[in-house]
């Protein structure tokens, strides 16, 4: 088999563009001549330090506002469900959303949306076509951070009654926002179940995409339908849970044979993470990956200097030596040069076999704590986090004490730190504000600050009221200042989820 041709390489310096705007190529400055050689010099540096400093970064030192106000965005008989990240537009002007009214329910929702911050304008995106009860369904909505387009969950359209919305049955969509009077859909990963399976395609179902730092690749968790269709009937097979990712811009085509159920892609996917349906007990195989996150916005450096160009971490369950399932942080390295070994891995697998991770990727365990009192990764369901570097990754363990705590570690493993020292456990899944300092989530419907110097935690904004619950999906806004996050309320004619906003500093 062929590799495929090598993809391109993203990461532009830009500045002032606008997230519904082609990216704009500098021009070479045109510089007359200056009389003061000082003069030329303090003009490089203004240059220099506009491109190196992020716009949104501020001398100010930001302060909880336990009085904050709360606004609530969105109202009516409809629901406004966020993506746990990257719900805002890179200008922080809008804020994305599905229409479900319960976070099950993405089989029967079929609008994709967003709303103005300021005005609370509502704008449709997307209705997907033919909705039924069972499917095809959407939801789960990501801004490309570098502008111009969404992407979103959509269940197969072909789902009818006997094959509804389900796991391995639905795939990414994207859809071009440079021009809102003309929005384009295109599939980003192809689907090909029928063999011989085409290599860059999925054979199942894809979920939660996170676009890295430069909008070029988008992660995600995947199940497959071949081995699931395997499985009934074969128990030496399981339908198990890994991450994956694609590339942009590198057109797979499938010969569709299955109408609604196979089609061509826009990226080319490859799995990012060995799983194996019988790990061994006591080893580092794991049986299941998943709530995945790119490590750093362009990978991370090692302690003796060497730079990893890419690197996935997510949460893999491992089997103790006592037979106990146990959660466990890993990480998959991915050398800049490694569309080089496709040639030599199996990227289409078989009827009982995944297709293969790339044969140049590294997979290692950074977590050990099967001896822990409470081992492994506890708490409400979240997806990792990491700073821009890249040196830390957070999730949630319980402390001794048997109360979920915030913890860090590094991506080349050791002891994890423990960062909170809470007397109360996290009903929420937590995000990590743009300039690193505050972690945000929520107990018993109140917003809590997390301050990572001194790990020290604060209540802000207003006390629920009695028709409201089920706080979730807490997202920053690119400048740090504002927080949007889902809470049920309870209306005449019925319950929904509602977006709301807060500034939590003073």
């Amino acid at each position: 088999m062929n590799p495929p041709a090598r993809f391109g390489k993203g990461g532009v310096c830009h500045t002032d563009v606008q997230w519904n705007s082609p990216l704009k190529k500098h021009k070479a400055f045109n510089l007359p001549v200056l009389a003061s050689t000082q003069v030329v010099l303090a003009f490089f540096v203004l240059i220099l330090n506009s491109c190196s400093q992020p716009s949104n970064q501020t001398a100010v030192t930001l302060t909880p506002n336990p009085n904050a106000e709360e606004r609530q965005l969105t109202q009516g008989l409809q629901g406004h469900f966020l993506n746990h990240r990257q719900a805002f537009s890179p200008d922080d002007q809008w804020v994305a959303f599905d229409g479900r009214g319960e976070d099950p329910k993405m089989g029967e929702n079929d609008l994709i949306g967003m709303v103005n911050l300021q005005s609370g304008e509502i704008r449709e995106l997307y209705r997907v076509p033919g909705q039924q009860p069972y499917g095809p369904g959407s939801g789960a909505v990501s801004f490309n951070p570098q502008g111009g387009e969404v992407a979103f969950i959509r269940g197969l359209l072909s789902a009818d009654e006997n094959h509804p919305y389900d796991l391995s049955r639905r795939s990414c969509i994207g859809l071009d926002l440079s021009r809102l009077d003309d929005i384009q859909v295109k599939n980003q990963d192809a689907r090909d179940i029928t063999p011989p399976y085409t290599p860059g395609a999925l054979r199942g179902g894809s979920h939660a995409y996170l676009y890295s730092a430069d909008g070029e690749w988008i992660s995600f968790t995947y199940n497959d339908a071949v081995l699931a269709k395997t499985a009934q009937n074969d128990t030496n097979v399981k339908d198990i849970r890994t991450v994956a990712f694609l590339v942009r811009g590198k057109n797979v085509e499938v010969e569709t044979e299955l109408p609604g159920q196979e089609f061509s892609g826009a990226g080319f996917t490859v799995i990012a993470a060995e799983v194996l349906p019988f790990p061994k007990p006591g080893t580092d195989e794991i049986q299941k990956a998943c709530e995945e996150t790119w490590v750093g916005t362009e990978g991370f450096i090692r302690s003796n200097g060497e730079k990893v160009y890419r690197a996935l971490a997510y949460l893999g369950d491992v089997v103790t030596a006592e037979g106990n399932v146990v959660t466990e942080v890993f990480v998959t390295e991915i050398p800049e040069d490694w569309e080089q070994s496709l040639a030599e891995t199996d990227l289409v697998g078989s009827e009982t076999r995944m297709p293969e991770m790339p044969k140049a990727f590294r997979q290692r365990r950074l977590t050990f704590t099967a001896d822990r009192k409470f081992p492994g990764v506890e708490g409400p369901r979240h997806w990792l986090r990491t700073t821009k570097s890249g040196d830390r990754i957070f999730f949630y363990a319980k402390s001794d004490d048997g109360v979920v705590q915030l913890f860090s570690v590094s991506p080349e493993g050791g002891e994890p730190a423990q960062i909170t020292h809470n007397d109360f456990s996290p009903d929420t899944g937590f995000s990590l504000s743009p300039d690193e300092r505050w972690i945000v989530f929520g107990h018993q419907n109140r917003i809590f600050l997390t301050d990572l110097h001194s790990g020290k935690t604060v209540r802000v904004g207003p006390e629920p009221k009695p028709n409201e619950s089920q706080m979730w999906n807490f997202n920053w806004s690119y400048s740090g200042r504002t927080l949007v996050y889902n809470k049920r309320v309870e209306e005449e004619g019925g319950s929904f989820f509602q977006i709301f906003t807060l500034n939590p500093f003073q």
